[in-house]
């Protein structure tokens, strides 16, 4: 094996310095490949686990059990579920819908739902999730409620107005119309921002006790809900069995159960962004291809040398598969050091990138301005702009494994390629080529 590394960096040191760019165009190219995947997955991560992650902690729960009891029973099954050690938390809830009306002007269909007023002691990470932009999470009076950032922008409401909630229910024993409606007043004491548009404008939280009122379920209990936190989502299956065996016949169900086909879209996305980029490798590896194919014809002469002084085949193809690992330890490893860099810095590197972008569309407008007899004053550009996406910064995440599976990529892309186009060593003959030196 010495022997093969020594005349393998000979080799790739004469390739090299000679005029051909082969082996410095391939690692660039397969470093652009690995760079622009993980940067494309870190943002599309920070993107997707930020939708996930409202819809999980805010909505749907890691678990949840539906007509959950109410009073001393109850109280019992809500220790005992506590007690489990996969259980994080455990808060009751129920969900209304309805129609909150500002007082001065706007509507808007909304989903209510009803909170214990320790909801967010119990559940952090929901607290997490709900940042106030103004007041607090306070619902210990009856009156109170709290709305999204965008719902109170859309009612005109803010900390201490009054709005009133109709709410439709059948068999509600407070009606006040033909229809099951009931129009209740509420005082705004908090508006929060989740992050997630639907939220922030369809949302708003109250009272569990004045929602069951609301609701007409509160004596039977069937409108009650009681949503779970894990140490782990990624062990739901393990904690319904938990769960169920604790909880009897009362109906539990997962974070994947809902909202199915959202999170199956975002993965279907994820998915073809991998194989898009990915072609990048496909392009860069049949370059490494024809370009060992290429030295292995420039270098029978050495090959039959190698041959007939007792060299195998395996050994004599290793020497090119060297050069291929050369290659692709060298571009995935500049590649993915930049990645990290990049991933790990993303909103300067979005800035520099605006800026760079807005000086040339401002060089081009002083130059245009003239022959047009426009201003050369124009909007800033931005990649992701706010008025587009409902985001303040740019997010970022990477996940261990994704990042370890785009490194390996980038590497064998260039293995491989080096290894089939090796393949030519073994129908070489040492008698042949040797024949007239």
């Amino acid at each position: 094996m010495r022997w093969i590394g020594f005349v393998a960096m000979r080799y790739f040191r004469g390739r090299r310095n000679s005029n051909s760019p082969a082996p410095v165009l391939a690692i660039l190219g397969i470093a652009t490949g690995v760079l622009a995947l993980t940067v494309i997955i870190a943002v599309m991560n920070g993107f997707q686990l930020g939708f996930i992650e409202s819809i999980i902690e805010i909505s749907s729960y890691h678990l949840r059990i539906e007509s959950f009891p109410e009073g001393e029973r109850g109280e019992v099954l809500r220790e005992e579920l506590g007690a489990l050690p996969m259980i994080a938390s455990a808060v009751p809830f129920r969900e209304i819908q309805g129609i909150l009306r500002g007082w001065e002007r706007g509507q808007q269909g909304v989903v209510v739902r009803g909170l214990p007023p320790d909801a967010l002691e119990r559940d952090p990470g929901m607290a997490g999730k709900l940042v106030f932009e103004k007041g607090a999470f306070r619902l210990t009076e009856a009156s109170s409620i709290l709305l999204g950032a965008e719902l109170a922008k859309r009612l005109d409401a803010d900390i201490g107005d009054w709005i009133s909630l109709v709410s439709v229910s059948a068999g509600m024993e407070n009606a006040t119309d033909e229809s099951g409606a009931a129009n209740s007043r509420f005082l705004v004491t908090g508006i929060f921002r989740s992050g997630f548009y639907e939220y922030d404008l369809g949302w708003a939280f109250i009272n569990l006790d004045r929602a069951g009122v609301l609701s007409g379920g509160a004596s039977a209990g069937e409108d009650l809900f009681l949503g779970i936190k894990l140490k782990s989502r990624w062990q739901d299956r393990a904690g319904i069995e938990q769960v169920r065996r604790t909880v009897g016949s009362l109906r539990v169900f997962s974070w994947r159960d809902y909202n199915r086909a959202f999170f199956g879209a975002l993965r279907t996305e994820k998915l073809f962004m991998f194989i898009l980029v990915g072609l990048i490798f496909i392009v860069v590896g049949l370059n490494i291809f024809q370009a060992q194919r290429r030295s292995v014809l420039e270098r029978r002469e050495e090959i039959g040398l190698l041959r007939a002084v007792g060299a195998t085949d395996m050994a004599v193809r290793l020497i090119f598969v060297w050069d291929g690992f050369i290659i692709g330890m060298a571009g995935a490893g500049i590649g993915m050091l930049l990645g990290l860099l990049i991933a790990f810095n993303i909103q300067a590197f979005f800035s520099i990138l605006e800026g760079l972008v807005n000086f040339l569309i401002h060089i081009l407008n002083i130059i245009a301005s003239p022959l047009a007899g426009v201003d050369a004053a124009g909007e800033g550009f931005a990649i992701f702009s706010p008025t587009v996406f409902y985001i303040k910064e740019i997010p970022s995440r990477l996940i261990p494994y994704e990042v370890l599976i785009i490194f390996l990529f980038g590497f064998f892309s260039a293995l491989l390629a080096a290894w089939f186009a090796s393949g030519r060593v073994s129908r070489t003959r040492p008698a042949e080529v040797l024949r007239y030196e």
